[in-house]
């Protein structure tokens, strides 16, 4: 009979496996957080987001993946949605009565449906009465050099080559107070919030602050070619990695979960996918991050002069045939866009018809 004491690690390394689970790109640290699991039952765990446009696969498929792992994991899970931040950023024109209506009305529904068991907090909520809050972003502020605190602000999309206002300045040391403030355990993001994290931890032990673990998922590339001009030599790749991801801001370069089929096939049809080439193709992320993530097996149509129909067990077999030029863009474009179009339509459904998207789709 196996001993309590196996059974328990036993459940850790399960755990550790569901966190593990791609879209996971990063762990920091495996130790900490096999060391979180082995203490405490249910850690607290959360991820941010500002309030803007439409969600797509990015925002929405992939970070909703990762919270469902999170959940079956055992962890308290939470989508913070920014509200302050978003106000801060500019989003919706800074109209603070919109990025309520559609953090509340949207984004806050989206999250609920698509991973059960979530909570949902607000901004404005954390802030409010809370004195200690405010406190502690001086305290954390007084930390760090203004530097330091410019180096973050690609967590927010912007850069030093941009005319920015105090106030967006104000934008990493609050993102990391908020950590200290909602006490959690783990924080999570795509990888374009990693700098912030990183300071996070930095900074929190001289302060006596918990250290939270950070996980990093894998930022979905849009459907256009990989950015290759306003970038410096001295940009790192992530910086590059952020500046292709998927943006509702470019919308022929995002799939939105409302996108019908005929939408879905059109814009992949016009995707970037070049003949052979699997480093930052879209197309092929699609496949491996989302269709294998629903499918046992994924199956490539094609006409029988061309080879007929082929079915893949795995991404990595399907990857190979690609690069190998075995399958023509074509033919994979068509099966991704008809699977997308299935996994999305539960979502389509929820909010067919729903005035709020209107309203986002005029804005």
């Amino acid at each position: 009979m196996m001993s309590p004491r196996r059974m328990l690690q036993m459940d850790i390394e399960e755990k550790m496996e569901l966190v593990r689970r791609p879209p996971t790109e990063e762990i920091v640290t495996e130790d900490d957080l096999r060391a979180l699991f082995a203490r405490d039952l249910h850690p607290k765990h959360y991820v941010g987001l500002e309030i803007s446009g439409l969600l797509h696969l990015g925002s929405l498929i992939i970070l909703g993946y990762k919270i469902n792992d999170f959940l079956k994991a055992g962890m308290k899970c939470k989508v913070y949605l920014a509200d302050y931040h978003s106000y801060i950023n500019n989003k919706w024109g800074g109209d603070w009565d919109k990025i309520q209506e559609v953090a509340k009305g949207y984004y806050a529904e989206a999250f609920t449906f698509f991973c059960p068991g979530v909570e949902i907090e607000y901004g404005s909520q954390l802030y409010h009465n809370n004195d200690e809050y405010w406190r502690n972003l001086i305290r954390f502020s007084k930390q760090i050099t203004l530097a330091r605190d410019t180096r973050c602000l690609t967590i927010m999309g912007r850069t030093t080559k941009e005319k920015l206002d105090v106030a967006q300045y104000l934008y990493p040391p609050m993102q990391a107070t908020d950590i200290k403030a909602m006490d959690l355990d783990v924080v999570h993001a795509g990888l374009d919030q990693r700098k912030v994290h990183m300071l996070a931890r930095e900074v929190f032990p001289s302060l006596g602050w918990k250290v939270p673990v950070a996980v990093h998922h894998h930022l979905l590339a849009g459907l256009e070619p990989p950015r290759q001009t306003g970038l410096d030599e001295e940009d790192s790749a992530l910086d590059k990695t952020i500046s292709s991801k998927m943006s509702k801001s470019k919308p022929d370069s995002a799939i939105f979960i409302h996108d019908s089929p005929e939408e879905i096939a059109r814009k992949v049809g016009k995707a970037w996918c070049p003949e052979r080439i699997v480093e930052a193709n879209p197309v092929l992320e699609f496949a491996r991050y989302i269709v294998f993530h629903e499918r046992a097996s994924f199956t490539i149509e094609r006409p029988e002069k061309y080879g007929g129909n082929a079915t893949y067990a795995s991404y990595q077999d399907l990857e190979r045939d690609y690069s190998a030029g075995k399958m023509h863009p074509n033919d994979l474009k068509k099966s991704v866009s008809r699977e997308l179009a299935a996994i999305l339509e539960p979502l389509r459904e929820h909010f067919r018809g729903r005035e709020i998207i209107q309203e986002i789709l005029a804005a």
